[in-house]
């Protein structure tokens, strides 16, 4: 008893000395050319050119005669989702696609708030920008960046987006009003992909910060879990100045003494003082960390090295793509999905909405370019990057689900973002919150906001 004491007080020691060290620094603001070729020597063209989702018939025809030539492998028996995607409720899934998805009607659900396209460091930015339908008297709304991940996309927003901008009307609070922009990552959807190798977060970050500079936006706040956190937090470090607050609900921490102390056991934990729901959520840690990682991280090594194999296949089959990508919105909704024959995925989301977003990638032919995303940040190691050392100082929010891939306790989160102001411990929900529970996140980002106000 006494020497665990005596080593959780030295180890505490030297945890203060390693968080205490809160350097002043930034990312610095630099430049790039993405697009194919050479520079040219002419002003890029900064205009903001309004756009629409549009299909053809063509597009339909090809889509189904695919899915038409789709064959499957019987499953293991007893197998559910354990070896991934199971191909007998794949069948009802494809049936659905075939026979009753509308994919016109699901256009106009994608258009029913404005998109827009311009050029950014010889890219074409896509993003949909949603204001407010009113205002009280005398308010200005709040501008919001929401960033999505994979394999997400900007449709994953569609719900929560009213209830951060016409609260009133959905039974909210209208003391916070935002004005909504969603941009597509480059190479995801309708943004266009990169020409050139290298094109990482921090690239994606100042594109975002100069798209936001563009749209007149001095200050906001920005958002994003999965690829969306890691690039808000690199526009965090970018221009914190213009920064007012970073909500996540997800963290990316990579260099951390705390994340060392769970394997000293669950008794140890409490001396470092971690919270009972903290402890619930990280043990067994053979179990809940080290076997999901191993168990879910799969995709990650194929598309940290090798993307292109790969996407080959799934670029030219919609339905390899669909079960490539709906796996995901299983078992990172949640983990225990994999026990089941159908892999959960209709208890959460309906096939319209998980069919739309395969669409988003299907109809681009992006999924090869999205896949490359993992390569330009992981494909040179862990820690290898100025910003992963880097800590945030800016206001910070954290929404901590419970079925997220990994839990990050706050002590964790607060090294990096030492200027954490709120850390929540969600009711429910996993990996893709907006989709899933828009209105536990909207009442989270709104929480935030009120903190950060008052600093």
């Amino acid at each position: 008893m006494w020497l665990e004491l005596l080593l959780a007080s030295v180890l505490g020691l030297v945890i203060y000395w390693f968080v205490s060290r809160d350097k002043e620094e930034t990312l610095p603001l630099e430049d790039g050319w993405w697009g194919p070729g050479s520079k040219p020597s002419a002003r890029e063209d900064e205009s903001i050119r309004p756009f629409k989702v549009e299909t053809s018939d063509e597009e339909i025809k090809d889509l189904h005669q695919r899915i038409d030539r789709f064959r499957a492998s019987p499953p293991l028996e007893g197998s559910r989702f354990h070896y991934g995607f199971n191909s007998n409720y794949l069948k009802k899934v494809v049936s659905y696609w075939r026979n009753e998805f509308d994919w016109r009607k699901q256009v106009e659900i994608l258009n029913q708030y404005p998109h827009f396209k311009t050029k950014i460091e010889g890219l074409d930015i896509h993003f949909i920008h949603v204001k407010p339908p009113q205002l009280p008297s005398g308010r200005t709304p709040k501008p919001l960046m929401m960033v999505h991940g994979w394999p997400g996309s900007f449709y994953e927003f569609y719900k929560i987006i009213p209830l951060l901008t016409d609260p009133k009307t959905h039974g909210l609070s209208d003391e916070h009003v935002f004005e909504v922009i969603c941009p597509s990552i480059p190479g995801y959807g309708y943004s266009e992909a990169s020409s050139k190798k290298g094109f990482n977060s921090v690239a994606a970050a100042r594109i975002f910060y100069k798209l936001m500079s563009r749209l007149g936006f001095q200050k906001f706040y920005i958002q994003g879990g999965d690829w969306g956190s890691l690039i808000c937090t690199n526009m965090a470090q970018m221009v914190p100045n213009h920064v007012k607050g970073l909500h996540l609900n997800m963290a990316f921490i990579s260099r951390n003494i705390y994340s060392l102390t769970p394997l000293l056991g669950q008794r140890f934990g409490r001396f470092l003082g971690y919270t009972e729901r903290d402890i619930e959520l990280l043990y067994p840690f053979k179990e809940k960390v080290f076997h999901s990682i191993m168990r879910e991280s799969g995709y990650l090594h194929i598309q940290a090295t090798k993307p292109d194999t790969v996407g080959c296949a799934l670029n030219d089959s919609p339905v390899g793509l669909a079960a490539y990508i709906l796996e995901k919105f299983s078992t990172w909704t949640k983990s225990e999905y994999r026990d089941l024959e159908d892999g959960g995925l209709e208890r959460k989301f309906s096939l319209a909405d998980l069919l739309t977003n395969i669409m988003i990638y299907w109809t681009t032919g992006t999924i090869v370019s999205s896949q490359r995303f993992y390569k330009e940040n992981l494909g040179q190691g862990i820690m290898v990057h100025r910003h992963e050392g880097m800590k945030v100082l800016v206001p910070t929010g954290l929404s901590a689900f419970p079925s997220e891939l990994l839990h990050a306790p706050e002590k964790w989160v607060k090294v990096k973002y030492p200027k954490l102001i709120s850390y929540s411990y969600m009711e429910r929900g996993g990996h893709f919150a907006a989709f899933e529970e828009p209105k536990l996140l909207a009442q989270d980002i709104r929480k935030f906001v009120s903190l950060a106000e008052l600093q």
